[in-house]
């Protein structure tokens, strides 16, 4: 687990000046077996997080249990690939270091 706790976007929330729920989440996965990081994004983070941990992705198999540290609700299926990708060309511990200030996540 990371150092620290990084608080999630509250599941569900509401788009911003919108009645309409926001529906593709981008998250972020810690495994302490492989000591890494995971980002993807989903519909369904809690069923997403389920299939993780049973070993239904072959890439995440090799790190279970996994756990989720941060997820981030936005409206399109576009802009959750977006962010995804914007986190992986970033980093993903640098990405998630930007939440505290710059301490190290692991």
């Amino acid at each position: 687990m990371p150092d620290r706790q990084i608080s999630p976007v509250e599941y569900g929330a509401l788009a911003p000046g919108s009645q309409e729920w926001m529906c593709y989440y981008v998250y972020i996965l810690w495994s302490e077996k492989l000591g890494k990081f995971y980002v993807g994004s989903t519909k369904d983070v809690e069923n997403r997080l389920r299939e993780h941990n049973k070993g239904e992705s072959k890439f995440t198999s090799k790190g279970i249990p996994w756990v989720l540290v941060w997820q981030e609700s936005v409206e399109t299926n576009s802009e959750a690939v977006g962010l995804e990708m914007r986190i992986k060309k970033r980093g993903i511990k640098r990405f998630l270091e930007g939440f505290s200030g710059g301490s190290s996540a692991r």
